[in-house]
């Protein structure tokens, strides 16, 4: 790979400058791709946005950054679009400084800004070498998430479509699905979702399922499997509740889609699980409703105290083998067990061996 520094002045990159929702950005003369397919849309808060500026005003020197030459002798931004959206922005007039905006700036102080110079890496090499490069660079910044460094691999019109669905502000998963999903659909979060579910779905990993759709000229098959999924969540469980967001409900649908379910019963168990206060992961209420695996509900486990007066009661001995044990042979039962109304109290306690508690939870 070929690396050369190389002085750049914010003038020539905020030249021909253009900031497109669906088609990205781009500036240098419209030969800098600012945003490419691997890189997050804009981050930066207000205050880390107006330090750019400040830094560039104070002659202070911003960190490097770095830009891949292509074949046809254009551009693509590895590492630098937060700061580089920033100054193009304020250029453009998009947002103002203390009520100043750049247009309200003296000619003396635009053209500071203006002839600022940018220390930028130029590197050239295959696709390969400059993902590789960015994921080392990016790791001393805001760094990618995983999701964001495959959207490097998998470039295309399937991927402008799925980010079209799943990655913008507001986009239409955000509409349809913002309570039940977890993150940030700027983040890649969202796609990555719904990508995991229907990877799942498939038996085969996010990557997978990447490059076999990488051509595709839509992304339909994503969109109707997640449409799919929001609808039947909605269906058996109308009533939401905040502990539905952030459920794996994609993996939910391909294990339990085709079970049939009645709503209105499932909403009077919710409604009794969600005041047992012996149930300490009121999330995992949805799953257990669907698997009946008590697991998912982390019953709540008696406390050392209820096991020690246990243990003191019986002596020792185990009820269902007759032995004598140590303390810390045995383990803590629920004598009537909790899914037959038992609760987690002293008198519903009793000291099992190790192997009789796990004959009995065999049961």
């Amino acid at each position: 790979m070929k690396i050369e520094l190389h002085e750049i002045t914010v003038r020539e990159v905020v030249e021909h400058y253009t900031d497109d929702m669906e088609n990205g950005i781009t500036g240098y003369h419209g030969r800098l791709n600012i945003r490419p397919a691997f890189q997050r849309e804009f981050v930066y808060k207000d205050k880390q946005r107006d330090a750019v500026i400040q830094t560039i005003q104070k002659e202070f020197p911003l960190n490097v950054m770095y830009w891949a030459k292509n074949d046809n002798g254009n551009f693509e931004l590895l590492d630098g679009q937060q700061r580089t959206v920033s100054f193009c922005q304020y250029v453009s007039g998009r947002f103002s400084i203390d009520y100043r905006y750049f247009g309200n700036l003296t000619k003396t102080e635009q053209e500071q800004i203006l002839n600022y110079k940018l220390m930028v890496y130029i590197c050239e090499g295959n696709d390969r070498e400059k993902l590789d490069w960015f994921k080392t660079i990016n790791i001393a910044g805001e760094r990618l998430t995983d999701q964001e460094l495959r959207n490097a691999m998998y470039t295309g019109e399937w991927l402008t479509e799925a980010k079209r669905y799943f990655s913008k502000t507001g986009c239409t998963a955000y509409q349809i699905a913002e309570k039940y999903l977890a993150g940030s659909a700027i983040r890649q979060d969202y796609l990555e979702t719904a990508l995991r579910w229907i990877s799942a779905r498939d038996g085969m990993a996010i990557e997978d399922y990447m490059s076999a759709h990488q051509h595709d000229t839509n992304c339909n098959e994503l969109w109707l499997y997640f449409k799919s999924v929001i609808d039947w969540v909605q269906v058996i469980f109308p009533n939401y509740r905040k502990e539905m967001k952030g459920r794996d409900w994609g993996v939910f649908f391909n294990k339990y889609g085709k079970n049939a379910y009645d709503a209105k019963k499932l909403e009077v168990r919710i409604a009794e699980l969600m005041e047992d206060e012996d149930v300490s992961n009121n999330g995992g209420i949805y799953e257990y409703l669907l698997s009946g695996e008590e697991k998912h509900l982390s019953i709540r486990a008696f406390t050392p105290k209820m096991a020690r007066a246990a243990f003191e009661r019986q002596k020792g001995i185990c009820p269902k083998c007759g032995k004598t044990f140590a303390i810390n042979q045995m383990q803590a039962d629920h004598i009537t067990p909790w899914s037959k109304g038992g609760k987690t109290i002293a008198e519903n306690c009793q000291m099992l061996c190790a192997d009789c508690n796990r004959r009995k939870g065999a049961i």
